[in-house]
């Protein structure tokens, strides 16, 4: 995913950092001026730069 493709995740949204897959499942919290807050399960929340990470939407939890 690219910045641009980071920039459509929403509020709710499920995603994965493929970089750091420890983290667990995510979802989004909030996403301002390209600043992605998503609440991880292993980690907790935390804040990220869309430009410098690829999130990958998860559709399917399992």
């Amino acid at each position: 995913m690219s910045d641009t493709v980071n920039s459509l995740l929403e509020p709710g949204m499920l995603v994965r950092n493929p970089s750091a897959d420890d983290w667990g499942l995510g979802q989004v919290q909030s996403n301002i001026n390209g600043k992605i807050t998503v609440n991880f399960e292993h980690i907790g929340k935390v804040t990220l730069v869309g430009s410098q990470v690829n999130l990958a939407q998860v559709f399917d939890k399992t």
